[in-house]
This record gives C-alpha cells, sequence and structure tokens, in this order.
C-alpha cells in the first residue's frame, strides 16, 4: 500500500481528497500546512506528496524543494486554483512529477497519482538493479539476494536513504539484520560517519547505561576516568541496538527520553548533552508478546518502528540459496587459494533444505564441507544426513507423489528428523541458549546433547 501525504490549507479540500484516495485503497497523511508536512516528513517515509502551491506559511514550491532534500525518492503532485500557467512551469522546473488545476474531477487526479506511483517504482527498480551490478562494499549490493522479499527490502533502504527516521529490523536469528542495518546507513547521508553496534544482550543491565550513555569519573566504583557512551561515539552516525528486545524494562524509559529529546545524560552527570544519531534496532523476538506481558513499553516500540522492515527466514527464499552458496564458495576460493565446486544434485539438495539457523548456519556448512573435501567437488554424499533425510521428511509432510526410483525411509527415522529439526529451530530461537531450549523443551540439558 502507498504512503501519500497530502497538504492543503483549505480544511475542507484537504478533508475531502484524503476520503477519496483512502477509497482507492492508499494510505493517506493529511497536513494543513507547510511547516506540519515537514515535521511529517521527518517523522515518517511517503511515496507520493500532493501539495497545494498557494499556502500562507510557506508555499507548495518552497514545500516541494525542502522536502525533496529530506526524501529525494519522493514524487511530487502540485495543484493550484490560481489557474496561472507559470506555477505549473515554476512546479515542473523544479521537480514536480505534475501539475493539476483546481476544481479537478477525482477520477483525473486518481489517475494521475497511479501513473507518478508507478513512476516511483520503476525508478525505485532501476535503482537497485543498478546497485546489484557495482562490485564494491558501500550501498546494499553487499547483500546476496535477488528473490522479490529481498529486492522489496532493498527498495526500502532506497526510499528510507534521504531519511533519519529510526528504523526496527525484524527476523529469525541469522537473516542478517546487522547486514541490512549496515545497507542502511551506507546508503544515508551519514555513510561517512560512525556506525556503531551495540548487542544488548550481551552487556549486564548494571553496565548497559555506562556504555550507552557514559559515565563521568568517580559515578561508581570502578570509574576513574570520565568515558564517552556509545551514543556519543556513534554522534553524527548511526547507532544499531541488536537484540533491542532483551534491554531491561529501566533502560526502555532512558532510551525512549534519548529518541524523543535527542538528548542523553551521562551516568553522574546532571548535564544533558544532544546528540545526533540515526537509531537502527533490531530483534528476533516477537516484541508484540513482550509488550503484552508488560516486558516491552509500547512507547518505546512505536518510537522505533517507524520504518520497519521485516527479513525474511531463508527457507522462504529459496531461490536465494545457489546465489548464497555460490558467494560463500568465492569466500573461500579467495582466502585459500583453492577451486571448489558442487555437483548439481548437492546444490539441489541444499536449496531444498529449510535451514532453521538461516543463513549463518549455510555459510558455516558451506565453508566447513570446503574444507573437508579432498576432490575438490561437494557431492551429495558429503552432506550432512539431517540435510539429506530431513528432504524426505518434508516431502512425506507435504503429500509429495514419489516417483519411480525414489526411496521411502522408515518411521524412525522420520520421527528423528523432525525431532531434530524442531529442537535446532528451539535452540536458535534462544540464540544457541541450551539451557534455556532444554527448559522450554521440557528435556535434560544432557538429553537435548544427545539428540543433536
Amino acid at each position: 500500500m502507498a504512503d501519500i501525504l497530502i497538504v492543503d490549507d483549505d480544511p475542507s479540500a484537504l478533508s475531502i481528497l484524503e476520503r477519496y484516495l483512502e477509497s482507492g485503497g492508499y494510505s493517506v497523511t493529511a497536513a494543513c500546512s507547510a511547516v506540519i508536512a515537514l515535521d511529517l516528513l521527518e517523522e515518517k517515509v511517503f511515496d507520493l506528496m500532493i501539495t497545494d502551491i498557494r499556502m500562507p506559511d510557506i508555499d507548495g514550491i518552497a514545500l516541494m524543494k525542502k522536502a525533496r532534500k529530506i526524501q529525494s525518492h519522493m514524487v511530487v503532485i502540485v495543484m493550484s486554483a490560481s489557474g496561472d500557467i507559470s506555477d505549473a512551469v515554476t512546479a515542473m522546473k523544479f521537480g514536480a512529477y505534475d501539475y493539476i488545476a483546481k476544481p479537478f474531477k477525482f477520477d483525473q487526479m486518481m489517475f494521475i497519482v497511479e501513473r507518478a506511483l508507478s513512476y516511483e517504482n520503476l525508478v525505485s527498480e532501476n535503482r537497485v538493479l543498478k546497485s546489484s551490478f557495482i562490485d564494491n562494499k558501500s550501498g546494499y549490493n553487499f547483500i546476496i539476494g535477488e528473490s522479490k522479499s529481498m529486492l522489496d527490502i532493498f527498495r526500502i533502504i532506497d526510499k528510507i536513504s534521504g531519511t533519519n527516521s529510526t528504523v526496527l529490523i525484524l527476523g529469525e536469528s541469522g537473516t542478517g539484520k546487522e547486514l541490512i542495518a549496515r545497507a542502511v546507513h551506507n546508503t544515508s547521508s551519514r555513510s561517512a560517519m560512525p556506525f556503531v553496534k551495540v548487542n544488548c544482550t550481551a552487556m549486564p543491565e548494571t553496565l548497559l547505561e555506562s556504555e550507552l550513555f557514559g559515565h563521568e569519573k568517580g559515578a561508581f566504583t570502578g570509574a576513574d576516568e570520565t568515558k564517552k557512551g556509545l551514543f556519543e561515539v556513534a554522534d553524527h552516525g548511526t547507532i544499531f541496538l541488536d537484540e533491542i528486545g532483551s534491554v531491561p524494562m529501566s533502560m526502555q524509559v532512558k532510551l525512549l527520553r534519548a529518541l524523543q529529546e535527542k538528548e542523553i545524560r551521562r551516568v553522574g552527570s546532571t548535564k544533558d548533552r544532544k546528540i545526533d544519531v540515526r537509531v537502527i534496532a533490531a530483534t528476533n523476538e516477537d516484541l508484540h508478546a513482550r509488550i503484552a506481558a508488560n516486558e516491552f513499553r509500547e512507547d518505546l516500540f512505536f518510537r522505533l518502528s517507524v520504518i520497519p522492515i521485516n527479513v525474511p527466514p531463508l527457507r522462504e527464499r529459496k531461490t536465494d540459496i545457489p546465489l548464497l552458496v555460490k558467494h560463500f564458495v568465492n569466500e573461500f576460493e579467495q582466502e585459500h587459494g583453492r577451486r571448489i565446486s558442487l555437483s548439481e544434485e548437492a546444490m539441489k539438495s541444499l536449496a531444498e533444505y529449510s535451514w532453521p539457523g538461516n543463513i549463518r548456519q549455510l555459510e558455516n556448512l558451506v565453508k566447513r564441507l570446503a574444507i573437508l573435501t579432498e576432490a575438490g567437488e561437494i557431492t551429495v554424499s558429503d552432506l550432512p544426513q539431517e540435510i539429506v533425510g530431513f528432504q524426505k521428511t518434508e516431502r512425506i509432510e507435504n503429500l509429495q507423489v514419489y516417483e519411480e526410483g525414489d526411496a521411502f525411509i522408515s518411521l524412525k527415522e522420520y520421527l528423528k528428523n523432525v525431532e531434530v529439526a524442531y529442537i535446532k529451530n528451539v535452540v536458535d530461537y534462544c540464540n544457541g541458549n541450551k539451557d534455556k531450549a532444554a527448559k522450554i523443551l521440557e528435556i535434560s540439558l544432557a538429553t537435548l546433547y544427545r539428540k543433536l
């Protein structure tokens, strides 16, 4: 669904246009002045802006110029009741996609809107495709993927490149959320400034505030000198808060204040410090469930998720698996100076597996197989039984018809494959914490290790 911002100082005209566009299936935000519109452009990404030209505070042409600096991808349509052709000429000169005179027929407006959005999608897709041919580590071209879901993510990154909106990246463990965060940073105006990663689960609660916001000398035992926090280190750049769902409630309040007020206070200080930091957060947890359990603040969630990006698990983008495999093999070849190939059957088996550990699991396996293979070719016989066997299990689960020459597996092997896959999913959900996984599964830690 496209997001449209409409701007007009005439409340009745604004309301009518808003209702009409919403009836066409669009998400519409209305602003009764250019000042309000500029604030909205700083908070949310829009695909299209429709603005009146003659407005009292800032006219539509000036608004368009400012808006394009904030969101360079956005298409703009201008409208005016003056009937002065010079308005149209000026608007087009400064980059308006089209001009429409008031009063207009709503069918005419809808036609222009649909055409403008088609143009915006085409331009965005063009940028994505061009980027995929650039062989360097800038932008997002170091992310491997040509599936529709990944191209959709690239389009989002492209659209938000000119904004400072906070981003929340959601996805299972091992799906590449940090790479997405780096891509958002690399394509932004902050790309030359620091990208600071914070693993929120790796820090004890007692140290997290000091690490994020810094501390003054003598603030606590062991604070022998003043220390900048990571928010200050990332000033004018980007801070990436990985596993944001693990942040304790007491710290969530302080994070919310830092986002809202754009200032932090070091531990042991009475002075607030202004910061200019873009915040990108990521989690593999269900934050809505955490909110329902009073374990995560709803206001912080809304502040973080201005731009949500859902990274699909590898099982939902299987067409990308051969590309990823070739990429990991190429990395191995460059590092070790050895040529490695995969048989067609081995590649097919890898492409059909469900990969509960996602890209991280695939990368580790490919590099392990590359190290262990002596013939220089990875074949089906080199693959772990869990992959070859689970293929058969999946075929049975999906009631696929067996062809002549296919071999059935025993019920014991089928159940074992399902059990192992489920246990691995739970372990991945627990970020590798096997003790926590064993408690969820209601088995002993020793039993979990034995079954794996």
